[in-house]
């Protein structure tokens, strides 16, 4: 006897044919205004506190970061990534059916940025909401977005990344405010017969949230608490080495894959020594870590969407290479996604 769908000329679910996104685009924006350390120690070195280029090379890699404006919001930040993102897709804005924003620096408390940025383009009637896992959001906002694709809810989703850290800096502390700037990346997936997003794993562990966390909030209409970046360095380094090399692992295990199968590492832009110490666990050299920490600092939930779409823009990666993302960051959160592009 045939079945209900068979009767009907309906596909069975046993004959329809598997369900996967792909990166179709990428964008990215930084602000105008570029911070060299020379430019930042001097500006730190008025206002009292002591540091200098060399001392934060050496420890970071970083040479440079942007900073927004005061009047310049997440949300347009991540409206800007977004645009060359879409045109980058050679699709429009209507044809997004989904927008995920990952953010730790929202413009307000509510709604979410990813509605601001809905707003902004003129797209109406599509879920929009953000994604709250710090430096892992990206990757946490991929994963998610991966998951309503295959299910079959939507075909064209817009995944963004946008921070303004300059916002939650103590800069009467040198030992974090040289470490993090402002901007945004994006990536526009989308329904394929073919895997792009190959596999992904996320984890989390509270306990870890002192490390690193910013525990400021609002009552009754005041600030509660410390509202800037507090970070123990050397415990989320410790940390961040050791999970960024098993959750490599996972990815790798579940597609079948070994490490040598990478053609690129795009690892969140914390701290060169962590992306450095992440390639060498996994026995890659540095020339195959796409690497902005540099010239953007730590940018967040940004850094990795930014870092992606300026190697896909340079040449660095190409069509049918194979690309591993991961972040790790306060909550304590991380994570990795295993991308054939």
């Amino acid at each position: 006897m045939s079945s209900r769908h068979e009767a009907t000329g309906q596909p069975t679910s046993r004959s329809a044919s598997p369900i996967y996104s792909r990166i179709a685009g990428t964008g990215s924006y930084l602000p105008p205004k570029r911070w060299s350390n020379e430019d930042l120690v001097a500006w730190l070195a008025d206002r009292g506190v002591q540091t200098s280029h060399e001392w934060i090379v050496e420890r970071t890699g970083i040479e440079a970061r942007h900073f927004a404006d005061p009047d310049v919001t997440a949300s347009e930040l991540g409206l800007q990534a977004a645009i060359r993102a879409i045109e980058a897709a050679n699709c429009s804005a209507a044809d997004i059916d989904l927008i995920i924003c990952a953010t730790s620096t929202p413009d307000m408390v509510f709604p979410s940025t990813a509605c601001l940025v809905q707003k902004k383009l003129g797209v109406h009637g599509c879920p929009a909401f953000d994604v709250q896992a710090v430096c892992s959001g990206f990757v946490y906002a991929m994963t998610v977005a991966d998951a309503m694709i295959r299910a079959g809810s939507v075909k064209r989703a817009l995944v963004i990344g946008s921070e303004v850290f300059s916002r939650i800096l103590d800069f009467k502390d040198r030992t974090t405010c040289v470490l993090f700037g402002d901007g945004a990346g994006a990536v526009v997936l989308q329904a394929s017969d073919e895997p792009g997003i190959v596999a992904s794993r996320l984890h989390a562990d509270g306990q870890y949230a002192d490390i690193l966390c910013t525990p400021g909030t609002v009552k009754g209409g005041e600030i509660l608490g410390d509202p800037t970046l507090k970070m123990d360095g050397q415990a989320v380094f410790k940390l961040a080495v050791n999970v960024l090399d098993q959750v490599a692992h996972e990815v790798l295990d579940e597609a079948g894959r070994t490490p040598d199968s990478i053609d690129w590492l795009v690892p969140h832009q914390a701290n060169i020594r962590i992306m450095q110490g992440t390639a060498r666990k996994l026995r890659l050299p540095n020339s195959r870590v796409v690497t902005t920490v540099d010239q953007h600092g730590n940018t967040s939930a940004a850094s990795i969407p930014l870092a992606l779409d300026h190697a896909v823009r340079s040449g660095l990666i190409q069509r049918g290479q194979s690309l591993l993302l991961e972040g790790v960051g306060g909550g304590f959160t991380w994570g990795a996604v295993l991308v054939d592009y």
